[in-house]
């Protein structure tokens, strides 16, 4: 059997190690140390926000962002549906509920006018969103200003969900730091992992030394040990930051080959009928986190999306269906909505298909192959 081709893979690039030495050699191998203080600067230097707080996922970052914004028991946070578990489940954490408002055509990602919908009606319903979280799905950065716009209007927060993409920007700004707090992923599947991991950035200093308080434990300034707030264990490791601060090193070059993976997939994919790739709008700028495509059975004669998985996993590719949209996830069967179908008619026809920054031209070729095989076209061996 052939070597397998993994959607999105750790690439190491070399100087990682170096990090995690320098901490072994001067025991820095308790939480927080230096790795940690020059893993957030990093971050705050490439994202232009004042303010990082390196934690243990994003998904920590998020609850702990929840918990600062006052959400408690009964309250309702505003989700985009189109994004991963992540996402909802902190909402979830709090008691809260999350309200689901599906997706647009240009990005696929929160439809501000399905947003304003939702905030009316909740509204009428007396009930008042404590915050709105758009995604930026798969690298592609949501309308950020139509989003905020809204949000001004009725005084709701905005927490980016960029778990996705870091490197991501809109006319150079970089995402997640529109929103008055960000959050950023570093898992193993992320353009740059710390193996597991995340980070939360904002320019509110205030909520940052909170978010930084209550990681710790919320352990109080006294000489002993005492507690006034619930506290958690969210802080990043000293060992896994460094492994963070070698990625930052080579994050450009992750991303552009990233982009380079996209526009091979499209160079070959673009005179298939029925598949379409999504392009950038105006000022956009997407990491190509996942490189994707949708298919449209009316345009393929009846081709669909599982027929291409099942031929590249007949050759040991990996690819995996977007997402399911929260509203359709058992677990939040009972969740209000705000719908117009875009979201369920990605994931019915959408395909993720390899985008690893360590892929190598002859794998895009094997993928592009194991594709073109389906529809019975030239293939180039």
């Amino acid at each position: 059997m052939k070597d397998k081709i993994w959607l999105s893979s750790p690439h190491m690039g070399g100087s990682e190690q170096k990090y995690v030495n320098e901490a072994f050699e001067t025991n820095w191998i308790a939480p927080l140390g230096p790795n940690v203080d020059g893993f957030e600067h990093d971050l705050t230097a490439y994202t232009k926000t004042k303010y990082a707080a390196a934690l243990s996922s994003g998904t920590s970052a998020l609850h702990l962002a929840l918990i600062m914004l006052g959400v408690k028991a009964g309250d309702e946070v505003i989700c985009q549906s189109m994004t991963f578990s992540a996402t909802a489940n902190p909402i979830a954490y709090l008691g809260a509920i999350p309200i689901f408002i599906d997706s647009e055509k240009e990005t696929w990602n929160m439809c501000p006018e399905l947003l304003r919908d939702a905030i009316k009606d909740r509204l009428t319903r007396g009930k008042k969103p404590k915050a709105i979280i758009p995604v930026h799905l798969y690298g592609m950065p949501a309308q950020m200003d139509k989003i905020l716009e809204v949000a001004k209007e009725y005084d709701i927060a905005v927490i980016e969900d960029a778990a996705e993409a870091l490197g991501s920007c809109i006319n150079g700004k970089a995402m997640g730091s529109f929103g008055l707090m960000g959050i950023l992923s570093f898992n193993g599947n992320k353009i740059i992992t710390t193996s597991g991991g995340g980070a939360l950035i904002s320019d509110n200093e205030y909520y940052m030394k909170k978010a930084r308080f209550l990681a710790t434990q919320a352990r109080d300034p006294a000489p002993h040990y005492q507690h006034t707030e619930i506290g958690y264990n969210y802080r990043m490791s000293n060992i896994a930051a460094g492994i963070g601060r070698g990625q930052m090193e080579v994050l450009q070059s992750h991303i552009e080959k990233r982009r380079a993976n996209f526009e091979a997939y499209k160079n070959e994919l673009q005179f298939v009928e029925g598949i379409s790739l999504k392009s950038e709008p105006d000022g956009y700028y997407s990491n190509r986190w996942l490189s994707t495509i949708v298919v449209n059975p009316i345009l393929t004669n009846g081709i669909t999306r599982e027929e291409i998985a099942d031929e590249l996993l007949k050759d040991n590719i990996e690819s995996r269906p977007l997402w399911k949209p929260m509203h359709l996830q058992p677990i939040f069967r009972e969740s209000p909505c705000y719908l117009n179908g875009i979201s369920e008619g990605l994931f019915e026809n959408g395909l993720c298909l390899p985008s690893g920054s360590n892929l190598t031209s002859d794998d895009i070729n094997r993928v592009v192959n194991g594709i073109l095989k389906v529809f019975s076209l030239d293939v180039n061996n």
